[in-house]
Parts: structure tokens; C-alpha cells; sequence
């Protein structure tokens, strides 16, 4: 009684002391013993609009885990993550609503929206007028989910961290309603509301929170907790068994932080955090509340990338250096979450702009020198990199040129849940970042900072958005800086400039600056004495080509964007010499291995090869000479001579490609090649293979986010082949050449996956036509149904040799197009010749009709029958010139261990029989290995890209 006494004392004196517009009361008792809390929880909801409101609504993100179809897990199987698909029920959580009542105990009707599972609409029994407050109280228990889906949620250990674990009102403004649903993203939009919060739970916890203690009272088996804050977004929580979290006290206001670096004593510790705190302070004003937490789950999800996530043996920057700028990040981020209330799922370019920008401003102020690369850039074989000689903070416009250059970038104002991961969670931050210090070095005189600083304390948790900001900068400067929130934030438009006509005098230059993209984005020009910078000047206003006369002042060079400050697409036509039209031909430069990009140079890269190659060459050795950077460039070129120690023979590949980038269209690329190569097919036989080809590829301009993809490729296939006289490969077909056309549809979702394609063949000797099918769809039940349908026909068939070089193939193709990756092309007994490529028939058994050279139609069917075991079954009908149609069949075991990249097949039963008692069963068995390293990276590139 006392206690409850206690608590309807604090509550009644702080609810009659502050005045605010929301009101959040929550009294949660958790049971540990089934991961529960139940809650019961009052929300005073004022309407500060001038519209009179017969619905509120409310944002319950537990629910979100509670079906394998909620947004969240949509959102998860988009970006190919299985374990929530794949997780037990009791590991994903949900939420029992009870009741929801008003402030008479009238019992309000609500439901759950039928696309957003984790948002509730309630039904008002008396509208809410404007600057009226209306009171629900609510009763709900939640199941908490694992940890292990999104960080939050119940460890292992039976600790608990919980965000956004409790119901709380949607934002409406003059705008209407803002609701969400959660798809990982941390981005919950919710107003300002002052909380008090009673929590129970067992005596051998600890919780960690930001709000204020206000008392903590203790019975024999549990203990409670009341907390209280003002002006709160969402109140993070935490349960732990442990004391990990540990306070740090500042001059400013206290940081709470676990797990953030090891190996630093507690004094440094201290230094380090007021230091961040100070900066924090001095540049974006006092924080309003007395306690921050950094958690090493914020850490995980919003890191520093780069080489300081490498493991610590190799770590090439200090301890002190890694937990300052973890630190600092992750506070800066906190900070903001906490004090500027916009709308995170539109807005939050905005956040991570100034984020990213005090980051890189932090590090100009306290590591000037710092690499790249870290102590890496020190090692003697290192030091020759271009990469070695790049500061800190050019990283983030490298990580934004590289969507920029593969045409995945995306407008910055662009909704977080409709961005690409890699975006979402790097470049898109990266480009806000170095967009405010490209603005800043435009408008200059310390203006930006100043606005940031003002706009942070005016609207310090007070609902705002960009447009306040953007009025608040163009009330300080004279000059017009519309490109930066139309052109910069609101389009996805490169920046590219070249200087053209130059004219010199003895005391005056007249040059051309051309803009060669569509925009009305400025550049700096800088006038250079070797390297010595002599003046620096902004032209704007550039439509397409303009003419400027500026003092020569001794200048040698003239140079765009010399201190890369503005992520420019191109830099190589960025500068000219006054020495003469020599002067200015780039120098050749050889460097060992890949290398950033250096525009001062015309770099070739050499790059040692060892490799097993087949089983004929054995081990080669060679080198590729080839000019592709880190960064992609649209022309490419790559020589690969090489020799192979088994075959005593010189092999090995060329190409030169060219691929050009279309913006918001359908077509997004057209890629334009020639490739050629000789290889061994066979013992002591060599192939020569030259292909011209172009690749129109296309996505949907509108959704970066769809897996759906299409392409049309046209290729001519010249193919010469040393005559295999002994008949080793048991092949005599003569050169050949084929005029190929293929047509690609692919949507590969984790959860349904299609693709189909047509191939249209021409040669001399014969004409061909077929189309190949897969579905796969994974229920959820876990069950996997895998189908491919494939149906081949000759147009025309006149092969002279009358072999099946050419026919289709029931189990093993031929591959006379040289493109699947055998590691025994022309092997028919051994291990190798047990790899399995699923092509044409995609039969496991060897049967005794293995190919076809009039018309084949198959239908390959694979189900799970335990976790990655399958069982498998073909049908098909083969047609041979002068034979009946054959029926054929086989069936077996499927271990589908990496799907299309690891998988054995163990046959059954075909038209062999029971072929699992036959004799030399272990070589029956057939296998899929993928070593192709493109092809493996492509299993990182499907969840980020």
C-alpha cells in the first residue's frame, strides 16, 4: 500500500509541475519464466492540430514479429535473411491487446491495419477536438522475440534490450496521419510524450534506462523500479543479469555505454567520453536530458565501416582511436534521435547529414593525418598504393561513388524503407555527410555550423522538418543554394565537369568549364603553382559550357574540385596544364595489384596469377594486366596471359568492355564487349573463343528494392579448336560459329524465386529454340517446392559429323558455347565427370539416351522432406531423327546444402532401375560445387544490393 502510495505521489506532483502535450503512464511486470511483460498503460493524446479527430492511432512494433508475412519479415526475406523464416514460433514475439478504454471506461473498438500488422486503429466514442486531449488506457502482454532477428529482443543469456517494446500514438499532423510499420530500421515516428513507467521484475537483474530513478523498492522475490522523463521520442530498456553497462559522467550529461572497446583503462576511458561530449556540446548545443545510452547493439548496427571492423590481430588503428570514433558516432546519432523530431522513415537525410558531417569535422579537428587505412598505409609494400596516401574522411565519398558508379544511388530524400541496404546504411549517410561539407565550403564563413547549431537549439525536441532547416540556411547567406536541396537531396543527379578550351596570356587565362550533366550544381576551380595552391574560386550556374576569364597570378595548372571535396563522378578531365599540350597527357603508371583510382595517372595494374584452371592445363601461372579500380569505371580492359605447368601451353584471356549507365529509366545499362580466350578442352587440345556481344539489361526505375531483373543479350561466338586427331575428347566437330540471343526474366526472392529465359541459337548447321523455366517457393511451413520446366527444339539440324556436339543434353551438356564452369569439360569417367550443372535436361542418372537432336522436353521436381534434405524426381520426353520419343525418368536424394552453389545428388530409381544396389554407386552420385569467386560473392552482393 505504501508503495502504491509512493508512486500516486510522484505521479499526481509531475503531472501537475510540467506541462506537456503528451502523457505516457506504464506500470510492466515481466515474467522471465515465459519472456512476457504484461502491461497496463495510460496514453493522454493531445490533438495540436486544428482538425477534430475521430480515430487515434497507435504503433505496436512487437506485434511486428508475429507472422512469417508482417512487413518486417518481408522485409528480412528481400534482403535474403532466412532465420526469422526459419525461426521456431516461441522465438518470434507478438502482442495480446486486451483492452483498450477511454477515460469513462467506455470499452473503444479498434483493429490491427490489414497491411500493417503492427499498427492499431481506435475508434473514438467522442471526437477529439483540436487542443483537446483524450485518454486511453490499455491492457496488453507481450511476448518478446529472440534477439536474434533484429538485436532486440531476449539473448540467449535470458538478458533483455528492448526498443520500441511498448504501444505509443502516432504522429498526426497538418499532413494527416504518419504511421509505419517496423522493417529494422529503427526509424519508429512517434511525438514527444512525458513518462512515467513502473516496472517489476526479479531481484537478480539490473536495469539500465534513460530515464530518471525516481525510486527502486525491493521485495523478497522481485523488485520495482519507477522512472520518469520529460520530452521523450521512445525509451530504450535494458535487463541484465550482469552489470555490464557502466556510467561515465561528463561536464555535460552522463554516457552509458557497454561493450564498446576493450583494452582502454577506465581513466582514458573517461578523457575520451568527455572529450566527445564537449565537441557534442559545443557544435550542436546542450542535450536536454541528463543520461545517453551507447550500447553495443547500437555499435553492431550502425558501425564505423571499414578496415576498423577488421579482427584485432590485424586491426590497423589504435584502441583509444576505435572507441573514440565508435563513440563518437553512435552519440552523435543518439543525440540527434533524441532532440530532433522528424519524421525518420522521410527525413532522415537530415539526421545523418549532420552526423556524418561532425564525424568528418572531428576528424580534421583531432586526426588531421590519419589514413585511410590506418597504420596499414606505413608497410613498405603498401606505401607504393594510391590507397595508402588517402586521409581518413575520403572514404565517404568513395563509398557513395561506388553506388554512383554501378547506378544503384538513390535521391537522399527518398524514403529510408524504399532505399537499398547499402544505401540505407552507407552511402546514402556518406553522400548527406559530404553533401553538408560540400554546401558549407560553398557558402563559407562558418555559416552552415552556425545554422546547425541555432536550428538544433530552436526546434530542440520540437516537431520540425528539412524545410525549417533549409529556411534557416537561406536566411544567412546571400547566395542561391536551391541545387542543394532540389538537385543534391531531391535527385539522384551526378556531378561531372570537365575543363575544355584554355587560352593563357602572360597576365590573364580564358577557359571553358563544360557542366556535362543536367544540373545547376556549383564547382571550385583552383589555380595551382605545381602543387602549391594559388587561388580558389566557385562558378556557378553552369549550363552546359560557360567562358571565364580569370588572373594568371604564375599559375601552371588549372584544376576542378582540386581538394575533392565535392563527389564528382569523373575526376580525370578535372585539370589542364599551362605548360603545353604535352603537359597535359596523363603519365603511365604500373602499379602491383587493384588500387583506388588516381586521376593524376593513366594506371595499369598487374596482378600475379596461380590458379588450377582444369584438370588439362593443371596449374597455371601468369599475370593480368588490366586498368578496373576499386571504384567502377565504364571502360575496362584486362589482359590475362598465362602457362599451364601440366599442359606446357600458353593460355589465357582478353577483354575490353564498355558499359554505359542510363538513369531513371527501365534500361538501366547497356553493356558493350569483346572477349576471347584460349583454353584446354581436352589433353593437349586447345579452344580459341572470340565474342563480341551487347547487353541490354533493365530493373524497374521505381523500386531499387524489387529483385526483378531482365536482360537481352546478343553475342556472335567464333570458335576454333585444334583438331583432336587421336579423338581424345571423343569429339571431331569442326570450328564453328553461332549467333546467340537470349532473353532473361528473373524475380530470385528468398520466398518465391522465378526466373525463365529464351535462347535463340543460329549456325551454319543448325538453327535452335528453347525456353527454361524454375520456380521455387518456400512456405511457411519450411517446406521448400522446387519446379524447372525445360523444352528444346531444332529448327534445323544438319550437323555433317552427325555427333551430339550440338544436341541438347539430358544430364551433362556438351557446352560448346564455353560457358558453364566444368572443372573437367570433356571428362567421362572420374570424379569430375560427376559435376552436375543444372542446364537443359537437368537429369541426375546417366541414362542411356543422353541426348537429343531433334526436340527434348523435361520437368525437374525437388521438396523438402527434413531441413536442407530433399527428394528429387525428373520426367522427360527425348526425341531422336528416325527414333520414337523415349520416356524417361529418375528420382533420388537431394542434400540442398548451399542452394546453386553446394548440393549433392544421391540417384534412386530411373529407367536404370533401383540404381542405388547397382554396382559403383559412389559414381553415380553427382555433385554442385561452385568455386567461381564472382559467383560466390554474389551470395554478399544479394543482401546489400
Amino acid at each position: 500500500m505504501k508503495i502504491k502510495q509512493s508512486y500516486l505521489l510522484i505521479l499526481l506532483l509531475w503531472q501537475f509541475t510540467v506541462v506537456c502535450q503528451n502523457k505516457i503512464d506504464i506500470k510492466a511486470v515481466f515474467d522471465v519464466s515465459v519472456n512476457q511483460i504484461h502491461i497496463t498503460q495510460s496514453i493522454n493524446y493531445q490533438n495540436i492540430t486544428n482538425d477534430t479527430l475521430t480515430v487515434i492511432y497507435l504503433n505496436d512494433w512487437s506485434n511486428s514479429y508475429s507472422t512469417k508475412s508482417t512487413p518486417l519479415a518481408n522485409r528480412f526475406s528481400e534482403e535474403y535473411i532466412d532465420k526469422f523464416h526459419f525461426a521456431k514460433n516461441e522465438e518470434r514475439g507478438y502482442t495480446i491487446v486486451t483492452s483498450i478504454n477511454n477515460a469513462n471506461n467506455d470499452l473503444l473498438s479498434f483493429n490491427r491495419l490489414e497491411q500493417h500488422p503492427d499498427v492499431i486503429k481506435v475508434t473514438l466514442v467522442n471526437a477529439l477536438k483540436p487542443e483537446k486531449s483524450y485518454q486511453l488506457k490499455l491492457s496488453y502482454t507481450i511476448q518478446l522475440p529472440s534477439d536474434k532477428f533484429t538485436r532486440y529482443g531476449v539473448t540467449p543469456l535470458k538478458d533483455y534490450n528492448l526498443k520500441y517494446w511498448y504501444i505509443t500514438p502516432a504522429v498526426y499532423n497538418a499532413t494527416g496521419w504518419h504511421y509505419y510499420s517496423n522493417k529494422n530500421l529503427d526509424d519508429l515516428y512517434v511525438p514527444k510524450a512525458n513518462i512515467t513507467m513502473q516496472v517489476e521484475f526479479p531481484r537478480n537483474y539490473v536495469l539500465i534506462s534513460e530515464l530518471d530513478l525516481i525510486k527502486n523498492t525491493q521485495n523478497k522475490d522481485s523488485q520495482i523500479v519507477f522512472l520518469s522523463g520529460n520530452d521523450r521520442i521512445d525509451s530504450k530498456l535494458f535487463l541484465q543479469k550482469f552489470p555490464i553497462y557502466k556510467t561515465i559522467q561528463t561536464d555535460h550529461f552522463s554516457i552509458i555505454a557497454n561493450g564498446i572497446e576493450k583494452g582502454l583503462t577506465s581513466s582514458n576511458k573517461a578523457i575520451i567520453t568527455d572529450k566527445i561530449t564537449s565537441f557534442i556540446t559545443k557544435h550542436l548545443g546542450s542535450y536536454p536530458h541528463k543520461k545517453l545510452i551507447v550500447s553495443a547493439i547500437d555499435i553492431k548496427k550502425d558501425p564505423i565501416y571499414g578496415l576498423n571492423q577488421l579482427p584485432e590481430f590485424i586491426s590497423p588503428f589504435p584502441d583509444n582511436f576505435k572507441f573514440e570514433l565508435k563513440l563518437l558516432k553512435n552519440t552523435l546519432g543518439n543525440f540527434l534521435d533524441n532532440t530532433l523530431l522528424i519524421n525518420p522513415r522521410e527525413e532522415q537525410w537530415l539526421k545523418d547529414g549532420i552526423q556524418v558531417y561532425f564525424l568528418i569535422k572531428y576528424i580534421e579537428e583531432y586526426y588531421p593525418d590519419m589514413k585511410m587505412i590506418g597504420s596499414l598505409a606505413n608497410i613498405w609494400i603498401i606505401r607504393s598504393f594510391h590507397a595508402a596516401d588517402l586521409k581518413f574522411n575520403e572514404q565517404y565519398n568513395l563509398a557513395y561513388m561506388h553506388m554512383a558508379r554501378t547506378n544503384r544511388d538513390q535521391p537522399l530524400n527518398k524514403p529510408k524503407d524504399s532505399l537499398l541496404k547499402f544505401n540505407e546504411s552507407i552511402a546514402n549517410k556518406y553522400k548527406a555527410g559530404v553533401g553538408l561539407k560540400y554546401l558549407d565550403d560553398y557558402v563559407n564563413h562558418n555559416i552552415l555550423e552556425d545554422a546547425i547549431k541555432l536550428y538544433l537549439e530552436e526546434h530542440k525536441v520540437k516537431a520540425t522538418s528539412p524545410s525549417d532547416f533549409e529556411a534557416l540556411i537561406k536566411s544567412k547567406t546571400t547566395k542561391n543554394i536551391d541545387w542543394f536541396f532540389d538537385e543534391f537531396v531531391g535527385s539522384n543527379k551526378k556531378i561531372d565537369f570537365k575543363i575544355k578550351n584554355v587560352k593563357k596570356s602572360e597576365d590573364s587565362i580564358t577557359l571553358t568549364i563544360k557542366n556535362k550533366r543536367q544540373n545547376k550544381m556549383p564547382i571550385s576551380l583552383f589555380t595551382l603553382n605545381n602543387d602549391s595552391i594559388i587561388s580558389k574560386l566557385w562558378i556557378d550556374n553552369i549550363l552546359g559550357e560557360k567562358t571565364i576569364t580569370i588572373p594568371r597570378n604564375n599559375a601552371n595548372k588549372l584544376v576542378l574540385n582540386y581538394d575533392n571535396s565535392i563527389p564528382e563522378y569523373k575526376l580525370r578531365d578535372n585539370w589542364k596544364s599551362l605548360k603545353g599540350f604535352f603537359f597535359n597527357n596523363k603519365p603511365l603508371q604500373f602499379r602491383l595489384f587493384k588500387d583506388v583510382e588516381d586521376p593524376n595517372y593513366s594506371q595499369v595494374f598487374l596482378m600475379p596469377l596461380v590458379e588450377f584452371n582444369n584438370i588439362y592445363d593443371g596449374f597455371t601461372l601468369g599475370v593480368k594486366l588490366y586498368n578496373k579500380t576499386l571504384i567502377r569505371k565504364g571502360f575496362n580492359y584486362k589482359f590475362s596471359p598465362k602457362y599451364g605447368l601440366k599442359s606446357k601451353t600458353i593460355t589465357g584471356s582478353a577483354s575490353i568492355i564498355y558499359t554505359q549507365n542510363v538513369e531513371n529509366k527501365d534500361l538501366y545499362k547497356v553493356t558493350y564487349g569483346l572477349v576471347g580466350g584460349a583454353s584446354s578442352y581436352a589433353p593437349n587440345l586447345l579452344f580459341r573463343k572470340i565474342t563480341p556481344f551487347v547487353t541490354f539489361s533493365f530493373r524497374d526505375h521505381t523500386n531499387y528494392r524489387s529483385n526483378k531483373f531482365q536482360a537481352l543479350n546478343f553475342r556472335y561466338i567464333d570458335i576454333s579448336r585444334d583438331d583432336d586427331i587421336n579423338n581424345i575428347s571423343d569429339n571431331a566437330e569442326p570450328d564453328y560459329k553461332i549467333f546467340n540471343a537470349r532473353y532473361i526474366n528473373t524475380n530470385p526472392g528468398l520466398i518465391n524465386y522465378y526466373k525463365w529465359f529464351t535462347d535463340f541459337q543460329l549456325s551454319k548447321d543448325f538453327g535452335k529454340l528453347s525456353f527454361n523455366y524454375e520456380y521455387r517457393k518456400l512456405y511457411e511451413s519450411n517446406r521448400q517446392l522446387n519446379i524447372r520446366l525445360f523444352t528444346g527444339v531444332f529448327l534445323y539440324n544438319n550437323n555433317p559429323s552427325n555427333t551430339n556436339y550440338f544436341s541438347f543434353a539430358l544430364d551433362r551438356p556438351t557446352d560448346y558455347l564455353f560457358e558453364y564452369n566444368y572443372l573437367g569439360r570433356s571428362e567421362s569417367s572420374g570424379i569430375f565427370s560427376q559435376q552436375l550443372i543444372i542446364a537443359e535436361g537437368g537429369f541426375k542418372s546417366k541414362l542411356e539416351t543422353p541426348f537429343s537432336n531433334q526436340w527434348i522436353s523435361t520437368l525437374n521436381l525437388s521438396t523438402t522432406l527434413w531441413k536442407y534434405i530433399q527428394a528429387y524426381g525428373d520426367v522427360g520426353v527425348v526425341k531422336n531423327k528416325y527414333q520414337n520419343a523415349k520416356f524417361v525418368y529418375d528420382s533420388g536424394i537431394r542434400l540442398n546444402l548451399v542452394t546453386d552453389y553446394f548440393e549433392i545428388y544421391f540417384p534412386i530409381y530411373s529407367n536404370l532401375g533401383w540404381e542405388i544396389g547397382k554396382p559403383n554407386y559412389d559414381q553415380r552420385i553427382r555433385f554442385i560445387f561452385t568455386v567461381d569467386p564472382q559467383a560466390l560473392l554474389g551470395l554478399f552482393r544479394r543482401e546489400w544490393y
